[in-house]
């Protein structure tokens, strides 16, 4: 008993210096020391925090230092507090797991998952390891291999707010309204002289640029009118490929200008052009171009368009129409005075103060100056430092360029503008708005993935579901017909059915099939790539060849270009782009085949061909002579009986060498070669138009009197694709 009220008392002596260690330590303000946590050696389980200072001077033995410990610190506390483990044999699902994820779970390799799913009404065919299972079959497939499932927590996701960016409300207040100049597109027919007449009216040459006479890509442009009036004109190619170009056109445009030639008169695109302006319910003005040529004949025009709802002024409508020769500058003006004069009755007036609000027209990528875009203004005025959204990308302004690349301060509305500064290049089409800072432009790009990816999963969801509907139908059809088995028996004979399955399943996916096509195309500009997708949607001959997009984009030639068709075994086309010497001497060591083309139907043209090399040849027979078989009878070589048939040729010759064909009743009964030929005795290599012959075949055959025997060769002739891109 006095023993332990001593070791007590050691221990409050030992407390007691610790404290006003600790005090005098306090006093100097030591800081940021680790503390030690010892054990007093009276009481075991009694412990003291001890700072480093003190440690020499306390007196601890060894023992004492072997039984110190650390205490926990908060990170460690986490990480006791795991979840409790899975017991054996358990496995934790949850919703949309796919085939691999669920493996994963088991702990077990696909394989087993695949023989799993045998048992149930999914096509293994069409099953991928990140197929996603329906959760009956999960719960399935684990009870099958004799384990317990456990449904994980699901986290409720938060709805997330809409951050998306939207037009401002529109405001009529005169005072805020400013009259600006006329977007006015120019449609037409291909070689009708859109561009010859752009050309006249601002005084360039760029139809002497264009490749093949043909606008190959939109532009937009200003032309200064003598009387001091500004109209904005957008240039649209008239090929057929270019039809979505022309529809963005007119989008943003307040007056169309259809050129008609007045020796070609309505064709294909001009009745196009017309149903694009009436769908954006944009004015018209007509203009009767080539009226200097001997063969014009601006009447004929002017009434093939009444069958069009276009009605000219002279004829009682509202439509002005003006004659025309933009190659020689005649009546230009007239057509000038004609547009501004009906841009006054329509009043144009926009807001341009406020946040910018803008289309883009085109998007194209530069070297040195990265994504650029040309775009109108539609309200409010771009000035360089503006931080804009379109589509899924921003850009913060650095540079605005006028149409003759002149760097330009301000762009105010209906004035088109080169932008530079954009993160990603969007694409045409897309709508420019203004946003407050950087910040809020990529909380509005972020939104904007998230509901295009939302919708690509809503997509995917419903084919899988589709999909799942259809071979649970199959499923149930084929479970009806053993519907007289007992359910051991029904397994039994379904897991015998679906066997070959499993074993016939790919491991991995098959090498490239020899008969693709793997195309990498590239662009000048996005309407360009935009326009030549669209004609490869129009291929429709899968039988024949398949037809794959690698990758599209716009740029030159790259070497990523060169890597991707190497991986594919494809061909890269270009499209008004370049390829420098390094780039086609990798591709020639490479193998790799690089088409480029600044005419549109001159690429397809090149595909086509590079469709037909990769088509199998087809085998065509050439008749070389007919012969018939006027009597029959056989002859004994040793024990063998040969029917021989007596023939008379009528066309052409036989030639032994060649391959014969025997024809009854118009049905082909046998292809091969002859055995003999003979002209009475002797055995012959050809016989001639009529001549008689005796012959047996290479099999036993018996003849007719009647038949036809034909001489044949067969030549391997190269295929054409059957695919019409429809010019």
């Amino acid at each position: 008993m006095n023993r332990g009220l001593v070791l007590r008392f050691e221990n409050l002596v030992q407390l007691r210096g610790a404290c006003l260690q600790l005090r005098a330590l306090s006093s100097r303000k030591v800081y940021g020391a680790q503390w030690k946590p010892v054990q007093l050696s009276a009481h075991p389980m009694g412990s003291l925090l001890l700072h480093p200072q003190l440690w020499p001077k306390h007196r601890l033995t060894s023992a004492a230092l072997s039984q110190c410990r650390h205490l926990a610190t908060k990170e460690e506390t986490k990480k006791k507090k795991k979840k409790a483990p899975l017991t054996k044999g358990e496995v934790e699902i949850r919703q949309k797991m796919t085939v691999q994820e669920l493996a994963q779970a088991m702990g077990k390799d696909i394989d087993h998952i695949y023989e799993a799913l045998l048992y149930t009404d999914i096509n293994l065919d069409s099953v991928e390891p990140d197929s996603i299972l329906n959760e009956d079959h999960i719960k399935m497939i684990v009870q099958k291999s004799g384990m317990k499932y456990k449904s994980a927590k699901l986290k409720e996701e938060k709805e997330r707010k809409n951050t998306d960016a939207v037009k401002r409300q529109v405001v009529n207040y005169p005072a805020v309204l400013t009259p600006r100049p006329p977007v006015v597109t120019i449609l037409g027919h291909v070689d009708h002289g859109k561009t010859t007449l752009l050309d006249s009216l601002r005084k360039t040459q760029v139809a002497s640029m264009e490749a093949g006479g043909i606008t190959q890509h939109i532009g937009a442009f200003i032309v200064h009118m003598p009387s001091g009036e500004k109209i904005t004109f957008l240039d649209t190619p008239g090929h057929a490929a270019f039809s979505a170009m022309r529809a963005r056109g007119t989008n943003v445009t307040d007056i169309v200008i259809l050129v008609v030639a007045a020796e070609d008169g309505v064709m294909q695109q001009t009745i196009e052009s017309i149903q694009h302006a009436k769908n954006a319910g944009v004015p018209l003005i007509l203009a009767i171009n080539k009226c200097d040529k001997p063969e014009a004949d601006p009447e004929r025009v002017k009434k093939e368009l009444l069958a069009h709802d276009v009605v000219c002024e002279e004829f009682g409508g509202d439509v002005q129409a003006v004659n025309i020769s933009a190659l020689k500058g005649e009546n230009l003006m007239v057509l000038a005075e004609a547009t501004v004069a009906l841009a006054e009755m329509l009043e144009l007036k926009a807001d341009a103060t406020g946040l910018v609000e803008g289309t883009i027209i085109e998007s194209r990528k530069d070297k040195g100056k990265g994504p650029l875009t040309t775009a109108i203004i539609q309200r409010g005025t771009l000035r360089k430092g503006c931080v804009l959204v379109a589509g899924k990308t921003w850009a913060k302004v650095r540079f605005l360029f006028d149409e003759n690349g002149k760097a330009v301060d301000s762009a105010s509305p209906g004035i088109p503008v080169e932008i530079m500064g954009w993160k990603e290049s969007p694409s045409a089409g897309d709508e420019i708005l203004e946003v407050e800072s950087e910040q809020r432009a990529q909380e509005v790009v972020a939104w904007r993935t998230y509901v295009e990816q939302q919708e690509r999963m809503k997509k995917d969801l419903e084919v899988i579901e589709a999909k799942q509907k259809e071979h649970r139908l199959e499923y149930e059809k084929q479970q009806q017909k053993l519907a007289h088995l007992t359910w051991r028996q029904r397994k039994a004979a379904l897991y015998k059915a679906n066997k070959h399955l499993m074993l016939s399943r790919p491991k991995e996916r098959p090498e490239m099939d020899e008969n693709t096509l793997s195309l990498i195309v590239k662009g000048d500009v996005d309407g360009s790539v935009e326009a030549i997708l669209n004609i490869l949607d129009s291929y429709d001959c899968e039988d024949e060849c398949k037809l794959e997009i690698v990758y599209f984009g716009m740029g030159d030639v790259t070497e990523n270009d060169i890597s991707l068709a190497e991986a594919f075994n494809g061909v890269i086309f270009g499209f008004s782009v370049k390829a420098n010497e390094g780039i086609k001497k990798l591709a020639d060591k490479k193998g790799i085949k690089i088409k480029l083309h600044n005419i549109i139907y001159k690429l397809i043209e090149d595909l086509k061909d590079e469709l037909n090399s990769r088509l199998p040849p087809a085998v065509v027979e050439t008749t070389i002579g007919e012969a018939s078989v006027l009597d029959t009878f056989s002859v004994t070589a040793g024990k063998n009986r040969i029917p021989v048939a007596g023939c008379r040729v009528h066309k052409g010759l036989l030639d032994r060498k060649r391959k014969f064909k025997l024809i009854r009743n118009r049905d082909v009964i046998w292809k091969g070669s002859l055995s003999s030929l003979k002209h009475h005795k002797d055995d012959v290599q050809v016989i001639k138009t009529g001549m008689d012959c005796g012959l047996s075949l290479d099999k036993n055959l018996e003849f007719s009197i009647g038949d036809e025997i034909i001489c044949y060769e067969e030549k391997e002739v190269q295929q054409t694709t059957s695919w019409d891109p429809g010019f």
